[in-house]
């Protein structure tokens, strides 16, 4: 994928989450089944030091502080709006065995480790913020600038969207000529989504949004490229449990 063309989806997110962010946040206020049993298999007793990429709007640090664990959580989003609503959300939650952190911080900068100063963590955890993140260049700089944040033995932890999974969904995928942008510029997977959105007595609006639908082979391909060995893997969340897949990757060597 050219730059100018990953550019323009990128814009295309930036623009809705700029118009549609706080109403998002709104919308983002529970964990889905999936981040909880990764939870489930992350220790409360051990102190440990763990990175959430694409953090939203402060769901997961607020469990997290509530499950009274030890050691840090940082939340890195490049959305304004669901950064204020996260520390809003956890404000006070910090105490003397748990540092809870938000940084800004966009994915998509090919400096963006640099606001972490040279911290490095026990896991990184990236719940549905992945898909967001155009062309497949981008995609093995992102795996392995995450490996290098990673200790000895850590975990890295993510989920991807499945939408092609919920008929629902699929109804909402938008034909490209709405961005502007001809299909032959884009990587197998690029998909256009509208989002829907409506306060009381108002008329309902409608944003768009780029994902990248991934699928297994993918992302084990990816793994192997940049260092990483497939720990887990496993579907859920969405009325079928098949809306998104999780996987776990651990460091080799």
């Amino acid at each position: 994928m050219d730059n100018q063309t990953a550019a323009e989806l990128l814009e295309i997110n930036r623009r809705f989450y700029s118009e549609f962010g706080d109403a998002f946040a709104a919308t983002r206020r529970r964990i889905q089944p999936g981040v909880s049993h990764v939870l489930e298999s992350i220790p409360r007793e051990i102190a440990s030091d763990w990175l959430d990429l694409g953090c939203g709007s402060g769901a997961l640090g607020q469990i997290w502080a509530g499950q009274q664990r030890s050691g840090s959580y940082t939340g890195l989003d490049f959305s304004g709006p669901l950064l204020r609503e996260a520390q809003k959300t956890t404000g006070g939650l910090s105490g003397e065995q748990l540092t809870l952190n938000y940084v800004p911080g966009d994915l998509m900068d090919p400096d963006w480790t640099g606001v972490l100063a040279g911290a490095h963590f026990d896991g990184v955890l990236a719940f549905a913020s992945l898909h967001h993140i155009p062309g497949r260049d981008n995609h093995l700089r992102l795996f392995r600038q995450i490996r290098s944040l990673l200790k000895p033995g850590g975990r890295f932890v993510f989920s991807v969207w499945q939408f092609q999974n919920s008929p629902k969904l699929m109804q909402r995928v938008q034909p490209w000529s709405k961005a502007g942008i001809t299909e032959d510029r884009l990587e197998p997977g690029d998909t256009l989504l509208d989002w829907r959105y409506a306060l009381p007595d108002n008329k309902e609006k409608t944003g768009l949004r780029y994902v990248h639908l991934f699928n297994e082979d993918e992302l084990a391909c990816l793994a192997v490229e940049t260092g990483f060995s497939s720990a887990d893997r496993f579907y859920s969340d969405g009325a079928e449990g098949n809306l998104a897949l999780y996987m776990e990757l651990k460091v080799i060597g």
